[in-house]
């Protein structure tokens, strides 16, 4: 009997350790599945839809060869090395240009209308003027909506003005920057 007594006292440390290291593992993950769910929930309730980074290479033209965007329009990858004018433009603006101001933190609103659509864009040019910096607004003739709503790597499409929409979008990314780090 005393010498059961012994293997079990010297068993329980064993024991004691291996239940810690489970136990420290389990709180280990949960913890880990626990800040997952909190980002992924933190993701979507973000304004528009994500869209995967095609980097930030920059070009010498918009006429240089390069990776197809992946969006339309772009939400990231290649671009010319200046930005366009903020504000509003009559003008369609180029992808490769359009592409680094998202990268400055910029968003883009912009519309298709092949019929004229003055209500909206007057509409539109409403909004956007609320706005001194870092918004854009322009046509993009072509779209499979009437409106989309763009950032680095976000988009949202719209087929009328959703001022709320369109306002809770522009605060929400208007202004953070996408340079990689230490390269400016």
């Amino acid at each position: 009997m005393p010498n059961r007594r012994a293997k079990s006292k010297e068993e329980r440390p064993k024991l004691r350790r291996r239940t810690r290291r489970w136990l420290t593992l389990a709180a280990v993950g949960l913890v880990a599945i626990l800040v997952g769910l909190a980002v992924y929930l933190w993701a979507e309730s973000r304004p528009g839809q994500w869209v995967r980074s095609l980097g930030n290479e920059h070009l010498g033209a918009a006429e240089d060869k390069h990776v197809p965007y992946n969006s339309t329009p772009p939400t990231s990858g290649p671009h010319l090395p200046y930005i366009a004018q903020w504000g509003v433009h009559a003008e369609p603006i180029v992808n490769e240009l359009q592409v680094h101001n998202l990268e400055e933190g910029g968003v883009l609103v912009q519309y298709s209308c092949p019929q004229g659509c003055p209500d909206l864009v007057a509409s539109l040019k409403a909004i956007v003027l609320r706005y001194n910096t870092q918004v854009i607004l322009a046509p993009y003739p072509g779209m499979d909506s009437r409106i989309a709503l763009t950032a680095w790597t976000r988009i949202d499409k719209l087929d009328q003005v959703d001022e709320k929409r369109i306002a809770r979008f522009i605060e929400a990314y208007r202004g953070i920057d996408h340079h990689p780090k230490g390269l400016y």
